[in-house]
């Protein structure tokens, strides 16, 4: 496996899945409280589709359907997520 790869699995399976999985929990604790609004509601749904898209990744990377051009780019924009949510963090 190239080293893009490598980085694109490790950095889906070690941060961004176990981050969204632990996000989803607390979504869904609104559910069982019954104080989820339509916003929350929207944001469970998509927070379950980009798990769904996360663990696709990692097949495709498993199973070799994913090229180094498109690891790198996802590689990219999961960076450019990663930064983005600390930038938010930080300036709450």
């Amino acid at each position: 496996m190239t080293e893009i790869k490598e980085k694109l699995k490790n950095i889906v399976k070690n941060r961004m899945l176990p981050e969204v999985e632990t996000y989803t929990v607390d979504l869904h604790q609104l559910l069982e409280d019954n104080t989820a609004t339509n916003d929350d509601m929207t944001v469970i749904k998509e927070m379950e589709s980009f798990m769904v898209e996360l663990q696709n990744i990692l097949e495709a990377i498993d199973r070799d359907m994913i090229s180094d051009v498109q690891a790198q780019e996802v590689y990219g924009n999961m960076i450019d997520l990663i930064n983005e949510s600390e930038s938010d963090s930080l300036s709450t």
